[in-house]
């Protein structure tokens, strides 16, 4: 069992550097964990061309983004057109997600990936890393040039950019993640476009 779960972006890599990364961290199972797994400006990796190259490098490619993508279709997880993560972290799909991660940990040794190249601009840290976190997971991120950073050592890192102490006299550790979780949250959750909005405000009239 692998006591591990990595995270990459696929950036703007060409496939072969790409590959480079996840057999130097020895992946066996690469899961998408975008909502729409595609790409304009990077077409290598779209689901279809990037499922064959993985078949043909020997790594498994299994799509998470119903689960666990960050573009959610339950209502119920969005404010004002703009998702919150801490709704969506909470709903049944999101959670059978984290299970089916925790579960193939048992035979596979597993990268979840979307596409940004900094964990901390994408959700795979801050809405799904934390949450293996919290339920007893070891989070590595591989960065583009290989290297990995802990989970751990991304937030000190998220602390320092938002200029947040560790801890203060009022507040934990804990605490000030917590305020560091929630600014980062705000920033780069998906956001519908004014046009979704009205189609769905409308959508929602016509059902009443």
């Amino acid at each position: 069992m692998s006591e591990i779960v990595f995270t990459i972006g696929h950036s703007t890599h060409p496939v072969e550097r790409f590959f480079e990364l996840l057999k130097k961290h020895s992946i066996t199972v690469l899961a998408d964990v975008r909502s729409q797994p595609y790409s304009r400006a990077n077409p290598q990796f779209n689901q279809e061309a990037l499922q064959l190259s993985l078949q043909e490098s020997g790594i498994k490619y299994v799509f998470l983004g119903m689960e666990l993508g960050a573009r959610s279709e339950d209502e119920s997880c969005f404010d004002n057109g703009k998702v919150q993560y801490d709704r969506l972290s909470k709903t049944a799909l999101f959670q059978s997600g984290l299970e089916r991660v925790k579960k193939g940990m048992q035979d596979y040794r597993i990268a979840l990936m979307c596409a940004e190249k900094d964990p901390l601009d994408c959700h795979r840290t801050i809405l799904i890393s934390r949450c293996l976190e919290e339920l007893g997971v070891n989070v590595q991120h591989i960065h583009s040039d290989g290297h990995v950073e802990s989970h751990v050592e991304a937030m000190r890192r998220l602390l320092r950019q938002l200029h947040l102490q560790e801890a203060d006299l009022i507040r934990s550790h804990d605490e000030m993640l917590v305020v560091a979780y929630r600014i980062q949250g705000r920033r780069i959750a998906y956001m519908r476009d004014q046009d979704e909005q009205e189609k769905r405000k409308t959508a929602g009239r016509k059902a009443r």
